[in-house]
């Protein structure tokens, strides 16, 4: 007969938690997950300067999207590799992949005159201010 045991919250060993899988054997390796957008943002005074890495993606599954002062960046990652010897399949391997990155400029964008630009896996956005959108102060009375 087993006996019941009862687990105490406080009851952990430590030693034996950090070395549990010492010498389990492991793999190394990398691991495949969606793009991630690390973003630069620089002001002007009459525009905003963006860059954005997005590295590993195709200029065509870049979306770049503008409302006002809102700006969204996002990016799709499909890849298929397959290795064959002869006929059969050795290895087949899939990545798909689905980044996105929204944020909020301080003056609205004057769209029309915006300029993107991907190289190197970076992506430079030249984003106009529109005139007239400045914020204005009130004095509390």
């Amino acid at each position: 007969m087993n006996p019941l045991r009862v687990s105490h919250p406080f009851d952990v060993d430590l030693f034996d938690d950090a070395f549990r899988g010492f010498l389990r054997p492991w793999r190394a390796e990398a691991v495949n997950a969606a793009p991630t957008i690390k973003l630069d943002l620089t002001e002007h005074d009459d525009n905003y300067v963006v860059k954005a890495e997005i590295p590993g993606v195709r200029k065509e599954d870049i979306d770049v999207r503008i409302e006002g002062n809102l700006v969204t960046i996002s990016a799709e990652v499909k890849k298929d590799k397959e290795e064959k010897k002869g006929s059969r399949v050795l290895r087949a391997e899939r990545e798909y992949g689905y980044a996105s990155r929204s944020f909020t400029l301080a003056s609205a964008v004057e769209d029309g005159k915006a300029d993107a630009k991907y190289a190197n896996g970076v992506l430079e956005l030249m984003l106009p201010k529109k005139v007239g959108s400045a914020s204005k102060k009130l004095t509390v009375g």
